[in-house]
């Protein structure tokens, strides 16, 4: 059976960065890397102007470019669109961050295992001179937990299989009027944001 993961961010994100400390606590990552962060803008002008925020990981393209870009096919796509990275094939070249349009990379540029030792030591080893992502907690995944920042989140971020027609990803992109990122692009990102 197909499975497509999806994320779906609410409107009621209210800028709290919970998700940005789970995911930084589940994946170790060094304190110059996020996998999942929460900018902040202002909409609007005084006085009538009121502070916004978007939560921001990695899409998880239908169609990603990162992986066709990885000469050693270090980044790929599971059985359920993640897209994924094998750190021991990865050979620091970057052309994935070159050709990731969501600037949803990160390259170590220093060991990163001291912070697995600190946080999580279930998640995958790397090192340093390679590339890293959200790969949507597929370690928690895979032993039936939602992905760390869907679970801080408070309801404000949904995770789901596209293809299950009982799942809260499928119910709510099916009653409100979602976007995605750049989907000019036709990359079809599995984020999608409420408005």
């Amino acid at each position: 059976r197909r499975r497509q993961r999806q994320m779906c961010i609410r409107d009621s994100c209210m800028g709290c960065r919970t998700c940005m400390v789970a995911c930084k606590t589940e994946n170790g990552t060094p304190a110059s890397h996020f996998f999942m962060y929460v900018f902040r803008f202002v909409e609007g002008t005084y006085p009538n102007a009121q502070l916004r925020y978007l939560p921001r990981a990695c899409n998880h393209c239908e169609d990603p470019p990162c992986v066709r870009a990885c000469p050693t096919q270090a980044t790929f796509k599971n059985e359920d669109g993640i897209v994924m990275m094998d750190f021991h094939r990865c050979i620091g070249c970057r052309f994935c961050m070159a050709a990731c349009p969501f600037g949803a990379r990160s390259f170590n540029f220093r060991d990163p295992r001291p912070f697995i030792e600190e946080n999580n030591k279930e998640f995958p080893t790397r090192m340093k001179g390679v590339v890293e992502k959200c790969n949507f907690c597929a370690e928690r995944l895979a032993v039936g937990k939602l992905p760390a920042c869907v679970e801080a989140s408070n309801g404000a971020i949904a995770f789901g299989d596209l293809y299950d027609e009982h799942s809260e990803v499928r119910k709510l992109l099916k009653e409100n009027y979602t976007i995605r990122r750049k989907q000019t692009l036709g990359t079809e990102p599995s984020v999608y944001y409420i408005v």
